[in-house]
Formats: structure tokens, sequence, C-alpha cells
């Protein structure tokens, strides 16, 4: 098993290029899926949970490779099956938006339950009453789900949340359904805009992605198409909190800024000096942190919960008391017990998390439970004191690629041993 070795205290400085968005590229890989055809998909990140989408892609009969550091390549012309072993459904939470796409393909889906981070409860409930809507036949068996569907109708479906997942399964399903569809309370992330903006380079039909309605008109067939994944701002806010914890000035390449709205607010709050210029963020901490009175997390344009851990890291050591409310799910706070091992001082009621910055923390042998939380490890490390050995790099490496590379560049002295 490999580990970070992080000794803190080392400003940043330099310049780092954020990768492509991990959220955004795994719906697009199975969008591929319905498009019968070739496609490349462009600032495509190397990541655990990319190279799990591929293996899906590989299992079903599809060609899927690696063109380059940035790019894949898949075909689905060759598509021969449509389920999907209950080992891969394991590897990542994503692996359900694979239901739409191959029931909209092939008529019928065989899955398991997905895996991924354990984050408290997460059901699939939405994505599997959307297609219900729209005549899937879904029962369960052995613990598989067996979904069969000649041929789907749109509809109107009203999502009781704005379910990232079940908006883009529903998307992909109602991509060559019969008729039209309409999401009503849809997720907005920017990552439903990508995922629109593929859908129709290869000819569908979707509009009003980033808005609380997306409407769908199915189309007989998809062909094959070229995209480029739009920037990671989680990535980006992940490299924000660091610098905003270790120190210094750091310039942020293949930013959309407008989708770090929040967050940028938050850093600022915090003291940190924030510049824009287009698609670059400046980013400088030279003075001591400020706590940032309360951090509440909500669905997309709010403050976005995969920011949330990141964020706490940089508070344990600021001046002041921060409140943070985890409004999206429910195992959220599972970092916490090992910052508390750093020396931090955090009390957990319920949903509330209570900060109290302290002066310094310390390095300690901590582990990575789940992404974010790992994220939110290694931007606390940087600022403290000692060095701090970080196990569970898998979770890590899910999300972020070469997250010790893209830091040993701008200065931090981290290693993977």
């Amino acid at each position: 098993m490999s580990a970070f070795t992080i000794t803190g205290g080392r400003p940043l400085r330099g310049a780092a290029r954020v990768q492509g968005a991990k959220n955004s590229v795994l719906p697009i890989l199975a969008a591929t899926v319905l498009s019968g055809g070739p496609c490349v998909i462009h600032n495509c990140p190397d990541l655990l949970d990319v190279d799990s989408s591929v293996r899906i892609l590989r299992y079903l009969g599809c060609g899927a490779e690696r063109e380059s550091s940035s790019s894949v390549a898949v075909d689905t012309a060759g598509m021969s099956r449509h389920d999907i072993p209950d080992s891969m459904m394991r590897e990542m939470r994503s692996s359900v938006v694979f239901l739409g796409a191959i029931l909209s393909r092939a008529g019928e889906a065989v899955m398991s339950y997905p895996g991924g981070c354990d984050l408290g409860p997460r059901p699939i409930d939405l994505h599997l009453s959307s297609l219900r809507q729209m005549g899937a036949d879904i029962s369960e068996a052995g613990g598989f789900l067996i979904c069969k569907a000649p041929r789907l109708t749109g509809c109107d479906i009203h999502l009781s949340t704005p379910s990232v997942g079940a908006t883009e399964n529903t998307m992909l399903a109602a991509a060559r359904a019969h008729g039209t569809t309409r999401i009503l309370n849809a997720a907005r992330e920017p990552e439903i805009k990508d995922l629109q903006t593929f859908l129709n380079a290869m000819g569908g039909r979707v509009s009003g992605a980033g808005s609380s309605t997306v409407v769908i008109e199915g189309v007989r067939q998809l062909s094959g198409a070229e995209h480029t994944v739009i920037p990671d701002r989680i990535a980006a806010a992940t490299l924000l909190t660091a610098v905003a914890s270790a120190g210094g000035e750091i310039l942020l390449e293949n930013v959309w800024p407008e989708d770090l709205e929040t967050v940028i607010a938050v850093m600022a709050e915090a003291g940190c000096g924030i510049r824009r210029d287009g698609t670059t963020l400046l980013a400088r901490r030279d003075k001591a942190l400020r706590a940032v009175g309360r951090v509440r997390t909500m669905p997309h344009p709010g403050f976005p919960t995969d920011a949330q851990a990141p964020v706490m890291a940089v508070t344990c050591h600021a001046e002041g008391t921060t409140v943070f409310s985890e409004n999206v799910f429910e195992g959220r706070y599972r970092h916490v017990g090992e910052l508390l091992r750093m020396g931090a001082d955090i009390q957990v009621e319920g949903h509330v998390a209570v900060v109290c910055g302290v002066p310094k923390l310390c390095g300690a042998q901590v582990r990575a439970t789940d992404l974010r939380g790992g994220a939110a490890l290694v931007v606390a490390a940087l600022a403290a004191e000692g060095e701090t050995e970080l196990s569970g790099l898998e979770h890590i490496d899910r999300g972020y690629e070469k997250l010790e590379d893209v830091l040993s560049a701008l200065g931090a002295d981290i290693k993977r041993v």
C-alpha cells in the first residue's frame, strides 16, 4: 500500500493547470454507449474512476483506449452485453449512470447497486422511478436490478430533490426515447451542462441544462462525436484551499471562475486575495487566516458539498470559529476524526460541525476514508508542523490526477512512498 509523506510549512508558488472534471467525464463516458460509434473525449483526467468506466465499456464489448495523457477514444459499435458485474459496480458510485444509457441502447440492463465512497445513504430510488415513468419494467433478484424497456417513452418527470445522478441517468435514457421528456427540479450543476453539450454533439436534442427544467427530445439514432471535458471545479477548489492553508501565491490555469463563486467568496473571507482573468485565477495568502462564520452546503449554485472537507481543513488553523452545515450527504464528516489526530478542535452534532481554530496543526499518521476527506488531510498537512503520513490513497486517486506531482511542482514537500 502506498502513502503520502508530507512535511508542512512550505508556502506554495507557481502555476498549475486544473484537470478535466471527474464528475463530468464519468457520465460522458457512459453516454458514448448511446452513439453506437466512435467518440473521442479530450481533457479526460487519469483517474481510478475513469479506469473503472473504461473497464465497464470494455466488458460491454466496446473499444476503449487512452490515446494520450489527456484523451480517451471509445468505439461502442461492437457493444454485445447489457450487464455489469457486481465487482465493477462496487468500484464507484457513478457506475449507476450506465443504467440509463444501456437500457436506452439495448432495451434491457442488468446490474447491482453501485459502490464508491461511503457517505451515508444515497439511494437510487429517483433513478429507478424516472425510468419506470418512462416505461421501464424494473425488478430485483439476488441483489441485481433487472431492467427491461423495448422502447422508452418520454414524459414529464418531477424529481423530489435535484439529484445530479438521477438527472444524468434520465437525460441518457431520454436521449433515444420516443417523444419528449421534461425533467422538472433538475440538478443545475455545470457537469449537467457538459453532458448536454456532448449529447447534442452526438446529434441529440437537449436543452435547459443549468436550469431547473431540462428538456430532451428523443431521437432514433445518435452518432460519434469529439468533446472536451470542462475543468474540474472541485480540483480547482482544492488547490485554492491548499494555498490558503500553506500560504504563498499560485496561478490556476484552465479554470471557469463562474463555477467557483461560492468557494472563492469563502476563501476571500478567510483572508485570501483572489484575482480572476478569463480562465485563470491568481490566489494569494500572505496574512493570518480568519474564520469564515458559517458554511452551508447546498445543491448548485450553493456551496458544493465536495468542497466542504478541504475548506474545513483550512479553518482548523484559522483565527476564530467556523460552523459547517452539511445539507447534502449524511456521512460527510468522516475526515473529522483524522483532523483531530492532527490537533484540530472540532465538535460534530448531527449535520453541524463547529471548528475552533487552533494556533497550529501537527503532523500525524492519518488515513483517507473517502475522496474529499483525503484531500482535506492533504490540505491540513501542508500547514502542519512536522511530517504527516497519509494512507488510503486509493480514495484520493479516484478523483485527483497525480495530486502529489501537482503540489510538488508548486513547492510542497510531498512524496508517494
